[in-house]
């Protein structure tokens, strides 16, 4: 940081996957990390060793509460894993799983968490390889706190290059996990009865890369939102976005709360989707091999690249006009993931 930000303190919406985020991994980690690797701030690093392409991520979860409608922290540590790797094209193979436990937590609970990482990596076609644990002071980890690593192999080369008129594609609702957490918190009043769509998306994501070879960009739009997602594919591009409001698909429970606490359902974390660019030819036959797997039978098109305005996101009203969709500065909601 320059010296005149010198002395400012971190803050919850640092870590919130918005603006301040942003500029705390340009202004602090890049600049100290520089390489050509992490410069180039994908879901997962993409390493050629000898003749193999091979992605990398990390990840650390810190959810509260620990378990919430739809899902757990174990679950959500290897989806989010899992979806950093294929959203880059790679086949996740191997994950590591690193635990640092509080003092005085329950080992039943720890127990059934374990075991959630076990199924959820069963089922997403991953092995557990490697790990680590670390115990602190009771009141100095507030439960249990997880960090997944993942590797897997390079099997469809992305990014191509985005055009005008490629089409943006996402395959469900929005929303569901942040309300799902924020509703099992018993906050604001909420008492909504919603899951979180925490899901492992590998065989989605192969699945509609063996229809077509013409997908440009995917992204898990997590904290932060498809609003962030859209914004970041934008920043300091000859292009911009435009979305239609009736395409995206709220559900009514997302809407209500949205509603109740002033929340806007596009900067709202998802864990079980994924925003695809594509070109418009194949656009329609990628929504249809989505629509053949669970995690996308709503699946649909909910925009395009436009030429102008160039470097913005813009949303078509269901009323007719347009706002701006800008990237959030702080998080509507903490510790969701």
């Amino acid at each position: 940081m320059s010296s005149s930000n010198s002395d400012q303190r971190i803050t919850l919406a640092h870590g919130s996957g918005g603006k301040l985020m942003h500029d705390l991994i340009k202004n602090v980690f890049l600049s100290n990390f520089d390489n050509p690797v992490l410069n180039i701030l994908d879901d997962s690093a993409i390493i050629e060793i000898k003749d193999a392409s091979l992605a990398f991520t990390t990840d650390t979860y810190v959810i509260n509460p620990l378990i919430f409608p739809g899902g757990d922290i174990g679950k959500l540590s290897v989806c989010g894993t899992v979806n950093d790797l294929a959203v880059v094209g790679a086949k996740p193979l191997y994950i590591s799983c690193g635990f640092v436990i509080e003092e005085g937590f329950d080992s039943v609970s720890l127990e059934k968490i374990t075991q959630s990482i076990a199924e959820t990596a069963k089922k997403a076609g991953v092995m557990v390889v490697t790990g680590d644990t670390k115990v602190v002071e009771r009141g100095k980890g507030d439960g249990v706190f997880i960090n997944t690593s993942g590797i897997g192999i390079c099997t469809y080369p992305l990014p191509q290059e985005i055009e005008i008129g490629d089409r943006i594609l996402i395959n469900g609702s929005i929303g569901d996990h942040e309300i799902a957490v924020l509703s099992a918190r018993r906050e604001l009043g909420l008492n909504i009865d919603i899951a979180s769509d925490c899901a492992p998306l590998g065989d989605l994501i192969s699945e509609i890369l063996g229809v077509s070879a013409r997908i440009k960009f995917m992204r898990d739009p997590t904290r932060g939102g498809i609003a962030t997602v859209l914004n970041e594919i934008v920043e300091d591009k000859d292009f911009g976005i435009l979305i239609e409001e009736k395409e995206i698909y709220v559900r009514e429970q997302v809407k209500g709360a949205c509603s109740l606490i002033g929340f806007d359902p596009l900067y709202l974390a998802n864990e079980g989707k994924v925003v695809v660019i594509v070109d418009k030819e194949d656009a329609e036959q990628v929504i249809d091999t989505m629509k053949t797997n669970p995690l996308g039978m709503d699946a649909r098109i909910i925009g395009q690249v436009v030429e102008s305005p160039k470097g913005r996101v813009y949303m078509k009203t269901e009323i007719g006009g347009t706002r701006i969709i800008d990237m959030p500065v702080g998080s509507q909601l903490p510790r969701i993931c």
